[in-house]
């Protein structure tokens, strides 16, 4: 490959069923809102809104779509029976919990979709998707075949891509995608670096872990997606999320460290071995011919209770023509003090980074998810691009028809009580047929 390659964002496209369910233990923002009314239609504008406007400046935009909700075969596979209005009705009775996990709006947050690496870094010259199994969590355990297959839809020419299924359902392989990998290399076209942060080690008892909040991403987990995806082991590093920051609520990597080029930015207390893991990534990046750039946020400046509470790490570093990157933060940044502070001295050192872009991702926000959890990367080089399903790709044209889509489909309440509501499920899965014919991918949803 030569310098050509893009990086596309695949944004995920907010469904018609965005909740407050509070399913996720270990993540701070999403316990705090636990069955508060939420914004469907407001999530969805807002997510579409940053896609629109990235996309108008120049970036690679695209989205992945929603998935259908609720999950009626996990309710039925564990006893509820009978129509779907009584199948709802009986979950809502006996577990609502259960209910709120058939109706999980976590696969918004595609840097959970799937782990990728472009035709630059692995073996047969082919971008790989490994999907996520992301068995920690209920609500999360089965999004992991509608990512398969939607990735399969838009990247189905098998000589330009390989989409892989999801990794063993067991602890051992703990997978959370691309949320726990980051790529690093000189420009997106040439060879990488490509870093896997994981938080425990299946198979060694004695390896460090967090006492309060799970560790989601095995070792195990990260060496099997390299394996598939043909990756140089000289070209691959793995690195131990500090336990110690996932009792503070940094349950994904990218809550604490963010990668683009030859940039890593990152707070001291995000690894387990910062020094050691330094050392290892310059070694590898002299393989690719390329320099670690290393930006470290000291915690006295931006405390860790700070970055979880703003989602700094959780922004996008994105390329620019001029050779810089701007950085897109969640508004909640600039309403921190710390970290309002710490960017401002950012943006004027002199350094990669000299711009800051701000979007409004309340609704995402508090549920947990800030703009780099809304975004799958794919590198692709001209030939990919063009070889990939184009229904998806943002442009003015599609952002208007979405506008409207949403506008005509979505709620601008949700309260917990509504998901017993077999009228929800209907809107949702008539919302979702006239969605597969705009993107036009027939045959996306089973519905």
């Amino acid at each position: 490959m030569g310098n050509s390659a893009r990086e596309f964002n695949f944004d995920g496209l907010v469904g018609p069923s965005h909740n407050y369910a509070g399913l996720s233990f270990g993540n701070v923002a999403s316990f705090s809102n636990v069955k508060s009314a939420s914004n469907p239609k407001q999530a969805a504008l807002q997510g579409l809104a940053k896609m629109r406007a990235l996309a108008a400046r120049g970036f690679a935009q695209a989205l992945l779509p929603p998935q259908d909700r609720p999950n009626f075969r996990l309710l039925r596979s564990i006893g509820f029976t009978g129509t779907d209005a009584q199948v709802l009705a009986k979950a809502y009775q006996e577990s609502p919990v259960i209910l709120a996990c058939a109706w999980s709006a976590s696969p918004m947050w595609t840097a959970n979709a799937a782990t990728v690496s472009p035709s630059a870094d692995s073996a047969d010259g082919r971008t790989h998707f490994t999907a996520a199994n992301l068995n920690n969590k209920l609500h999360r355990a089965f999004e992991h075949a509608q990512s398969a297959r939607s990735l399969r839809a838009i990247f189905k020419d098998d000589k330009h891509f390989a989409v892989h299924d999801a990794l063993p359902a067991t602890p051992a392989f703990g997978d959370e995608g691309a949320a726990n990998h980051t790529r690093l290399c000189a420009s997106h076209g040439q060879q990488g670096v490509e870093l896997f942060v994981y938080g425990r080690v299946e198979f060694d008892a004695a390896a460090a872990a967090p006492k309060r909040y799970p560790a989601r991403q095995t070792l195990e987990a990260s060496q099997a997606v390299a394996r598939l995806h043909g990756l140089n082991s000289a070209r691959t590093v793995y690195l131990q999320q500090n336990p110690d920051v996932i009792d503070q609520g940094v349950f994904h990597n990218d809550v604490i460290a963010v990668g683009n080029g030859n940039v890593l930015f990152y707070h001291e207390q995000a690894f387990a071995d910062e020094a050691g893991g330094l050392v290892q990534l310059r070694r590898a990046m002299e393989c690719v011919g390329a320099e670690l750039n290393a930006i470290r946020v000291d915690t006295k400046k931006v405390s860790v209770a700070d970055a979880v509470a703003s989602y700094l790490f959780n922004s996008q570093l994105l390329s620019k023509d001029d050779g810089k990157m701007a950085l897109v933060i969640p508004q909640e940044c600039q309403e921190n003090g710390a970290v309002a502070s710490y960017l401002q001295e950012l943006v004027a050192s002199g350094g990669p980074v000299d711009e800051l872009i701000h979007f409004d991702l309340r609704q995402s926000m508090r549920n947990g998810g800030g703009p780099a959890c809304l975004r799958l990367r794919v590198a692709l080089t001209d030939a990919e691009a063009q070889a990939m399903h184009q229904g998806v790709v943002m442009t003015e044209a599609l952002y208007h028809t979405l506008v409207a889509w949403v506008e005509k489909h979505y709620r601008d309440r949700l309260e917990p009580a509504d998901l017993a509501d077999p009228a929800l499920a209907i809107e949702v899965h008539t919302a979702l047929e006239e969605l597969s014919r705009i993107l036009c991918l027939p045959g996306l949803y089973d519905l």
